[in-house]
This record gives C-alpha cells, sequence and structure tokens, in this order.
C-alpha cells in the first residue's frame, strides 16, 4: 500500500506537523485576503459524489467534478493521490469505481449496503474498513449512529459514507491544512479517518454520562416513566458497544502490520493513540452498561417495594374496615332482640300470651336484657366488640 508514496520529511520536521493535525485548528484571522479557491466543505447529503480532489507532495491539484475525469486525472498524474467521498452512493458509481481500482467485489458488495459490523479486511494492496460513527443529539437525547465504508489502495482513498456522521469535510480540510501529512500518503487519510470517528465518541460518551445521572435521580424520584428511558438508552448501548467494541481488535490488527507494511513511525504512534481512545471508549461503554442494568435493578426493586407498600396499605385498610363491620354488625344484632319483642308486643291485637299476666311487661323487659347481656358477653369473647 506504500508503493507510490513519495518520501516524507524528515523525522523531527513531522513531529509538529502531527501536533497540528491531531489538535482541531482554530479559525485563524486572516491578514491576506483568502484565496481564490478554498477546498469546499463536503454536504451531508446532497449527492452521491460529495467531493474528490488529487493531491501530489501533500498538495490539492485539481477538484475534478466526476469520477470519470478523477479516473483521467489520477492516470495523467502517476505520483499522485486521489480522495474520493460518496454519499449513499448508486451501484453504478461503485461498480465504476471498482472497475478503475479494482477493488474487491465482496467489498463492493458489502459497501452497497448499510447495516455492516466494524470490520477491517485487506484485500491484495487495498484495505477495507467499515466503521460506525456515533454523534449525540440533545433535543430529543438520543444516539445517532452513521456508518462509513473506507478503500484504501496505493495512491486513493475512497470513502463511501450512510448516515450524517462523520464529518468528513472537516477532516479534510485538516489533512489539506498540513500538507507534510498529507505526503505520507493513503495511509495517513486512513488513520486520520479513524481519529475522526473516534473523536467523534467523545461526546457520545459526555451525553450518555449526563443522561445516567438524570435516569438516576429520577429512579429515586419515582419517576413512572424511567423505566422505559432506561431501556431506550440500554438499546443504544448496545449498539455503541458494537460500533466501538471491535475497533480495538482492528487498530491492534492494523499495529501487528506495522513492520510488515512499512507503516511510518509518526503512523505508528498516531495509531497507537487513537488504539488507546478506542480502548478507553469500549471500557466506558461497558460500565454504561453495566450500570444500566444495575439501575434497572435497582427500579424494580424500588417499584416492588412501592407495590408491597400499596398492598399493605389496602389490607390494612381492608382489615379496619372489617373491625368496623364486625362492630356494626354486633350493636345490630344486639338491638334486634328488644326491637324483636317490642315489635311482637305492639301489634295491638287483642288476644295474646301474657297481655293480661301482672308480671307481663317486668318479664319482657328481663328478657329483652338478658338477650342484650348474652349477645354482649357472646361478641365481646370474640374480639367483635
Amino acid at each position: 500500500m506504500s508503493e507510490r508514496r513519495v518520501r516524507p520529511a524528515s523525522k523531527n520536521a513531522r513531529k509538529s506537523v502531527w501536533r497540528r493535525a491531531l489538535t482541531p485548528p482554530q479559525p485563524p484571522v486572516p491578514k491576506d485576503p483568502p484565496p481564490a479557491d478554498p477546498a469546499p466543505p463536503e454536504p451531508s447529503e446532497v449527492a452521491s459524489v460529495v467531493q474528490a480532489a488529487l493531491y501530489r507532495d501533500g498538495v490539492r491539484v485539481s477538484a475534478p467534478a466526476t469520477l470519470a475525469e478523477t479516473f483521467r486525472e489520477l492516470r495523467e498524474q502517476p505520483s499522485g493521490m486521489a480522495w474520493i467521498g460518496l454519499a449513499r452512493p448508486t451501484e453504478g458509481e461503485l461498480l465504476s469505481l471498482a472497475a478503475e481500482f479494482d477493488l474487491h467485489p465482496l467489498a463492493v458488495e458489502d459497501a452497497m449496503e448499510a447495516h455492516q459490523r466494524p470490520k477491517l479486511e485487506r484485500y491484495g494492496d487495498t484495505l477495507f474498513v467499515v466503521l460506525r460513527a456515533a454523534r449525540y443529539l440533545d433535543a430529543p437525547e438520543e444516539v445517532d449512529f452513521g456508518e462509513l465504508h473506507v478503500f484504501v489502495g496505493p495512491d486513493f482513498v475512497i470513502t463511501v459514507r450512510h448516515g450524517a456522521a462523520p464529518d468528513l469535510s472537516a477532516v479534510r480540510r485538516r489533512m489539506e491544512e498540513s500538507p507534510e501529512l498529507l505526503k505520507l500518503g493513503p495511509e495517513a487519510v486512513l488513520y486520520a479517518i479513524l481519529d475522526a470517528v473516534v473523536d467523534g465518541y467523545a461526546p457520545v460518551v459526555a451525553g450518555v454520562q449526563n443522561d445516567i445521572d438524570e435516569i438516576e435521580t429520577e429512579v429515586f424520584r419515582g419517576d413512572p416513566e424511567v423505566s422505559r428511558r432506561i431501556y431506550e438508552l440500554s438499546r443504544e448501548m448496545v449498539e455503541f458497544q458494537r460500533a466501538t467494541r471491535p475497533l480495538v481488535g482492528m487498530l491492534h490488527g492494523l499495529i501487528a502490520g506495522f513492520s510488515k507494511y512499512g507503516t511510518d513511525d509518526e503512523l505508528q504512534r498516531y495509531l497507537r493513540d487513537v488504539a488507546d481512545h478506542v480502548t478507553h471508549t469500549s471500557e466506558r461503554v461497558d460500565g454504561f452498561r453495566q450500570a444500566l442494568t444495575d439501575i434497572l435493578t435497582v427500579n424494580a426493586t424500588l417499584v416492588t417495594q412501592q407495590q408491597n407498600a400499596e398492598m399493605r396499605a389496602l389490607a390494612e385498610a381492608g382489615f379496619e374496615q372489617n373491625e368496623e363491620v364486625k362492630k356494626i354488625s354486633s350493636w345490630a344484632a344486639i338491638l334486634f332482640a328488644p326491637t324483636l319483642v317490642g315489635t311482637i308486643y305492639g301489634m295491638n291485637f287483642q288476644h295474646m300470651p301474657e297481655l293480661g299476666w301482672t308480671f307481663g311487661y317486668p318479664f319482657a323487659i328481663g328478657l329483652m336484657g338478658v338477650v342484650c347481656v348474652s349477645l354482649y358477653v357472646i361478641f365481646k369473647r370474640k374480639d367483635w366488640l
């Protein structure tokens, strides 16, 4: 992959170049009028061919408008490098690229379809890399994932983007502002793209950490909608884990091939730094998944405790209500006995037993009292009163 790469500058001269490349440049205050033909930024979803440019010795020499012009100019400049950016390309465009740069059919087939897992495959002198970029959307508080396919050959870099992320225009501008860096060839472009994708994970990690903090507050506040939010964020973390975890093995695979493919020393340091960032991000994502699992368990425990408390309160209320019913029923039974006797002798019939008896009235009153006292004693022993 390094056959046509222009010999880089000295090692000491490259160090400052890499420091500038790794740090996003601040917009300078222009002292002179801006150049007549600045590098246009790549639009997100305007056309399939977002931008194509040819570079020689780290400097852009042309920006062809079509793929055919790009192919023709690259043939005319054997020492140049083509960097072609595509967004959701058509099948015909990918097939023309495959015919021109001898891309493997399996890699082209993968590039035609999104939803590929991150991977790195080598087909002869061409590397095929699949990356999953991510960005955090503040308004809906969710993670949006994009997919990027990269073909890296001896004298070309082709990026096929499915989704809004990552912003490759910033990568292109940063590289063009460091011509010494572009002299290192297509490998430098690949590692700059890797760095941009990995750096894009940092805002996502910060946003997810903030979401988890909010969820913890909602759990202990008893928010009924928190379970849905935990579930949705857990699904996003599964997707995030699928994007970051394979990158660790991919980058270690590239590191293992340094000596075999003669990778530049500065590029080796750059790639190791990217690998460290990916490992850190992957560990954070694993921690987020475990934290969400623990939060879901705590939330389920709190919900169960709340339900138990509500059931206990209902049981206590039912017990108290039952006690009141027993008291009311007991007094109703006690009052029923004298009411029954009084009702019978209040019928005003002329011929009734004991109407003419001298002790009839005291007997009726005594009967009422005995019945009432007996019922009271019975209910009292049963703790109804």
